[in-house]
């Protein structure tokens, strides 16, 4: 069975409903990085950090995934198909992705802001629990921060994305800009006549790779294209 690798960024999940964080309108308009998204902000005011992710699970739970997931998900049928994602939304499993590698941490989840990693303190948080309330506690005794990777930590699963990047007999990218490192240095690990799909209705500069057949069109419409040319419909 043939392996894709699809790689998916914020464009994928837009037509779920769900903001950008860096267009015109996007969230880090109304909410800086600096406020929500480094480990100093959250060492500064660790409650303005979790209402914004209290925030953001609200919006996750209205959402629902679209087409462009579910036909990522229908791949499965004939391929062995990996995600590599860079949003934190659960949408991919939501659609019925059954492999799915967050880059960037997972936005129903939290843990000790002690140790990001241990898994005693990993709680995955359900519809009618979606709040961290202030003071509340991990497992270990420390304070119970978001599942989620912040600007200058470490990107835990990028070693493990990188190893199914360079093994893909196809790799695609959906709704990505390719600025973010390292998530965009990920298309360089994927061999040399390796055919590469990437669908975004915006130009993008696929890491100096000439070899990118690009689908200008957002994420439904364009994997309804490339699921049809893939499963022979």
């Amino acid at each position: 069975m043939k392996r894709i690798v699809v790689l998916t960024g914020a464009g994928m999940s837009v037509e779920s409903g769900l903001s950008t964080f860096r267009d015109a309108d996007g969230l880090w308009e109304n909410y800086p990085v600096a406020r929500v998204a480094t480990h100093e902000a959250w060492e500064r005011d660790p409650v303005y950090v979790n209402n914004f992710y209290n925030m953001l699970r609200k919006k996750l739970v209205q959402a629902g995934p679209n087409e462009g997931h579910r036909l990522v998900a229908a791949l499965e049928e004939k391929y062995e198909v990996t995600v590599v994602t860079q949003n934190v939304d659960n949408l991919h499993e939501a659609a019925g992705s059954s492999h799915v590698i967050h880059l960037h941490g997972e936005l129903m989840k939290v843990c000790s802001s002690r140790d990001t990693e241990d898994p005693d303190s990993l709680r995955t948080l359900t519809p009618d629990n979606l709040e961290v309330k202030p003071g509340e506690k991990a497992a270990d005794g420390s304070l119970l921060r978001p599942y989620i990777v912040f600007f200058g930590e470490a990107v835990p699963n990028i070693t493990v994305a990188a190893d199914y990047a360079s093994r893909a007999d196809m790799f695609v990218i959906i709704g990505t800009s390719l600025n973010v490192y390292p998530a965009a240095g990920l298309v360089q690990y994927v061999a040399q006549g390796t055919p590469v799909w990437l669908i975004d209705p915006k130009p993008v500069m696929a890491a100096g790779r000439h070899d990118v057949r690009h689908i200008m069109k957002g994420a439904s419409e364009g994997m309804r294209q490339l699921y049809g040319e893939l499963m022979g419909r």
